[in-house]
């Protein structure tokens, strides 16, 4: 039977970042994935500067050979509304990438032995001494960060206590060059159009060659219809082709704060999607699955080979600082009296300056929260 240090369930940028984060500590790190890599990944696709340097990624390295789109802005409305807000800025704020490229370049260069096209179906504890999973390898810690659906996650205790769920729908393409003009988008500045409950938006997101459109929000059984009214105001205000049809992939997520899951236990912990990170106002999962890996990573660090879970258990607290926002920050639709929503976010919404310095800065780019290096 074949044994490590660190067993990683999952290898997504939660896995990949935290197995890099412990591979350069020396400890011997396995992450396995039921698919193989590359391999396509339901999201909008950008990430921060925060995210870069949390990673210490060389960006001339990375865009040699791999979409690398900077944004300097963004365009923002409602559904419905012909009439949006353009924030620009100076310098990127943000970078365009796509998840098939990004996700296998974290993993390959996380150092870490790969077991991939292997779903972890078996997980069985090894007496005291940790863990065996597929009754093939034996691991002191396992971690787990298959997202919403984690095998690790569905095993731990608490794991399935009801909580919100975001479901979204997302279709990803190359652009064909015939088709270029037909776009109205601006590849440097994403747009977003939020639902007139504000309990979801929409985005269209132009990155060199390719087009992402997606919708999400939390009412998943009126997600199709939802969606395609969606896609239908984008023809409409001619974004898009008026005749395109996409075959569209789904994902569901938990929010920060909203979880019923319990992050650690004896010898484990979740980080990511499995732990429920993804933040509240935007939905956007990969900062928090990033910087979640690296903290779980510290905290298994300093444990040093003893997982109890009075161990582990500072990563708890370390999660609720970091991504427990008070509910105060969340959508608007929270704090609103039935019948006012549309009202309100019609005047908020057609403020720049609400929509530059709160709904872009706070709620999606978290340009407030310096990178994790320099939070502690």
């Amino acid at each position: 039977m074949d044994t490590c240090d660190v067993l990683i369930a999952g290898g997504g940028p939660a896995g990949s970042s935290c197995a890099w984060s412990l591979r350069r500590t020396g400890l011997d790190v396995v992450v396995m994935d039921k698919a193989t890599f590359p391999r396509d990944k339901v999201c909008a696709g950008w990430i921060t500067p925060q995210v870069i340097e949390d990673l210490a990624i060389d960006i001339e390295d990375y865009r040699r050979t791999r979409t690398f789109q900077p944004i300097t802005g963004f365009r923002v409305g409602l559904i419905g509304e012909d009439a949006a807000v353009e924030v620009t800025y100076d310098t990127p704020v943000s970078y365009g990438i796509r998840r098939c490229e990004f996700d296998d370049y974290l993993l390959r260069r996380s150092n870490a032995r790969l077991l991939l096209g292997r779903a972890a179906s078996t997980i069985d504890r090894d007496g005291g001494a940790g863990w065996i999973v597929n009754d093939t390898i034996r691991a002191k810690m396992l971690v787990g960060a298959g997202g919403h659906f984690c095998p690790v996650a569905r095993m731990m205790k608490d794991a399935t206590r009801s909580s919100p769920v975001i479901a979204a729908q997302e279709v990803e393409f190359a652009i064909d060059p015939r088709d270029s003009n037909a776009f109205a988008i601006d590849e440097a500045a994403p747009e977003l159009y939020f639902c007139q409950d504000l309990k979801g938006y929409g985005w269209c997101f132009r990155k060199q060659g390719f087009m992402n459109v997606g919708f999400g929000r939390i009412d998943a059984h009126a997600l199709p219809k939802q969606t395609m009214e969606f896609v239908q105001f984008l023809r409409r205000t001619h974004r898009i082709l008026a005749d395109v049809e996409w075959r569209w992939r789904g994902h569901a997520y938990l929010l920060a704060g909203e979880t019923g899951r319990t992050p650690v236990d004896e010898g484990v912990m979740l980080i990511g999607d499995a732990a429920g990170l993804a933040y509240p106002q935007s939905g956007e999962g990969i900062r928090p699955a990033i910087e979640s890996g690296l903290m779980a990573a510290t905290t298994i660090v300093r444990a040093a080979g003893s997982y109890t879970r009075s161990h582990l258990e500072p990563y708890t607290a370390d999660l609720w600082r970091r991504f427990g926002s008070s509910r105060l920050s969340r959508l608007l639709s929270d704090g609103v009296p039935q019948g006012m929503s549309i009202a309100l976010a019609r005047t908020l919404l057609e403020s720049p300056w609400f929509v530059r310095h709160f709904v872009i800065d706070r709620w999606f780019l978290h340009a407030q929260q310096p990178a994790l290096v320099h939070s502690s």
